[in-house]
């Protein structure tokens, strides 16, 4: 046998298990990561519609404190989950949310992580360094969904499977009057792009100030367009 067959030979009697590598070194096949039907639909949390209210214990600043979704009526709220303290992917994504928290502050926008850990591994990743995996100091709160009620409520958590009681890495923009208005869901080993977020809610901007819709590739500073028959030739008729 070749070492090129004995190689895919060990990798195919591996055990699924050790194949696997959690949360973003590498994807496993779909039915090792979890099983779409057990995922739940977005029964609660609809576009359009009020997003599930929640409370949880969090790490604020580096102390313990309730945080609610009521404590930011009047601002955006940026939700996003992460499957788990102390991996791979999530303090990549985590750290990037927080380098630019004063970026969604202008913007009237609280960011807000949240996953199914507690708040004393929470406040324990926030105390290791940066560069052997840790958190360091962070500008955004950190929510500890124990119960994993906030998970389930947002469609997000993980029922079945080996990565069951974690939650997908979902993003969630609740406006100022606690309307649902974005919602994205990515797979385990697939990072966020924090900038798609500051755009998204500068679309958001530019349509509650304007009353005009946002077409494909939108970015601030470019044109809107009219949301009807007449009016949308004006932005179709533009030079290319």
């Amino acid at each position: 046998m070749s070492l090129a067959a004995a190689a895919a030979a060990r990798a195919t009697s591996a055990s699924p298990m050790i194949r696997h590598l959690r949360f973003g070194l590498a994807a496993a096949p779909r039915n090792l990561l979890h099983t779409a039907a057990t995922i739940p639909s977005l029964s609660r949390a609809t576009i359009g519609r009020p997003s599930p209210a929640f409370t949880a214990p969090a790490v604020v600043d580096g102390q313990f404190k309730d945080v609610s979704l009521s404590d930011y009526k009047g601002k955006y709220v940026v939700l996003f989950f992460y499957p788990m303290d102390f991996t791979f992917v999530c303090p990549t994504e985590i750290i990037a949310f927080s380098e630019r928290s004063a970026e969604f502050t202008a913007l009237n926008a609280q960011v807000l992580a949240c996953s199914t850990d507690t708040k004393f591994s929470h406040l324990a990743w926030t105390q290791q360094e940066r560069k052997k995996g840790g958190l360091g100091d962070m500008k955004i709160p950190l929510l500890a969904d124990v119960t994993k009620k906030i998970a389930h409520d947002y469609g997000v958590l993980i029922e079945e499977g080996p990565d069951a009681g974690v939650a997908l890495r979902g993003t969630f923009i609740i406006d100022p009057n606690g309307a649902l208005r974005i919602a994205h869901v990515n797979d385990l080993p697939i990072g966020r792009n924090v900038s798609e977020y500051v755009r998204l809610l500068e679309a958001l901007h530019a349509h509650a100030e304007h009353g005009e819709v946002c077409p494909a590739n939108w970015a601030k500073g470019g044109k809107t367009m009219k949301a009807d028959p007449a009016g949308s030739k004006e932005f179709f008729n533009q030079p290319s």
